[in-house]
């Protein structure tokens, strides 16, 4: 009896021990089988509806363009895109919720060139080329100085000539503080030693209907003003770009009209949380490739003068700090300078 009841707990050991045995190779195969999946779930990508953040409010051109594109990449990836405006802070609130968002591709956004220059301006906890990954550049704006249809303003000569005779009393908008319609439009003020009343918008729509209703004198604005002006409701005085506007061939260049230098584009792309898989990545770049060259998405851009500018994902990151280069020469015009040319700007935040 003694001699069975030793007996069984060494049986027990032996028996644990050649199923444990019998049992490893099972227990590697289905770790090796895990792991050979993980990375199969990015093929399955997108399961589930993604957001795409447009920093700008609903309705302008930017917001316009960029819904019509998801809308065509939304069958493309076999997932609906919703669209969600998030306004303000000169269009760098989608900085901020890429970083903090999940990279798992179902929370992506439209980067305009505010966001990769605000970390120049203040201090952020986020950083844009640390924090977020460039899928593809899509498009860029020209930029166009505007008056109401009604105003004794006809010309930028005009313009200038009146802030010059009223310091501090003309009403200048743009689409934000340091946006480039407001850097371009203080590059030629601070030129020409104008103060002025700088009221930054949230976007092109509530700036149009300001101009409109004579609230502001002056809108500084990129191309979404341009179903304004073909319809009388608006002036354009004079554009940022290169060259004269193949739409607008009687409107001259701020350049032409003695301010050397003063070009102002902005690119703008999709972009999504840093340390999204690469697969991930390409398959949002394939589907917005494929849709971004379309008839319709290219009458859209048009619509607004608007120019198609495509760039990989590999090509993306390079755009944004060559176009930094003028915004860094405004911030770094002495002050002493300005304020002896009496070209200090006053800041009023509109709408509240």
């Amino acid at each position: 009896m003694t001699h069975r009841m030793r007996d069984q707990p060494a049986n027990g050991r032996r028996r644990f021990l050649r199923a444990g045995a019998l049992a490893a190779p099972v227990s590697l195969s289905l770790l090796c089988a895990t792991a050979a999946q993980a990375p199969a779930g990015a093929d399955k990508y997108p399961s589930r509806p993604i957001t795409l953040i447009v920093p700008w409010p609903a309705g302008g051109a930017t917001d316009i363009t960029v819904r019509t594109l998801a809308d065509l990449a939304s069958p493309v990836l076999g997932q609906p895109i919703a669209v969600e405006n998030r306004p303000g802070a000169g269009g760098t609130l989608v900085g901020p919720a890429l970083a903090a968002a999940k990279p798992d591709g179902y929370l992506i956004g439209q980067l305009p060139l505010t966001l990769y220059r605000l970390p120049h301006q203040q201090k952020t906890r986020w950083q844009p080329l640390r924090d977020i990954q460039p899928v593809l550049m899509i498009s860029g704006v020209t930029f166009g100085i505007l008056v109401p249809a009604g105003s004794p303003l006809r010309s930028l000569g005009d313009l200038l000539d009146w802030g010059r005779a009223h310091p501090g009393q003309l009403t200048v908008g743009s689409t934000g503080v340091s946006t480039t319609a407001h850097l371009g439009m203080e590059d030629i003020l601070s030129r020409s030693g104008i103060s002025c009343v700088h009221v930054p918008y949230r976007g092109t729509a509530d700036q149009m209907l300001a101009l409109a209703n004579h609230s502001l004198m002056v809108g500084v604005n990129s191309t979404g003003f341009a179903p304004f002006v073909d319809c009388g409701q608006m002036r354009l005085l004079a554009v940022f770009s290169a060259t004269r506007s193949g739409r607008w061939p009687e409107v001259p260049t701020v350049e032409e009209l003695g301010f050397p230098g003063a070009v102002y584009n902005s690119p703008s792309g999709i972009g999504l949380p840093h340390g999204t898989g690469p697969r991930i990545v390409k398959r949002l770049h394939d589907a917005f490739h494929h849709t971004l060259f379309q008839p319709r998405h290219v009458a859209e851009l048009a619509k607004y003068d608007q120019e198609l500018t495509y760039l990989n994902t590999q090509q993306s990151p390079s755009l944004p700090g060559a176009s930094l280069g003028q915004g860094t020469r405004i911030y770094r015009t002495p002050g002493p300078r300005n304020r002896a040319a009496g070209a200090a700007v006053t800041i009023y935040c509109y709408p509240p």
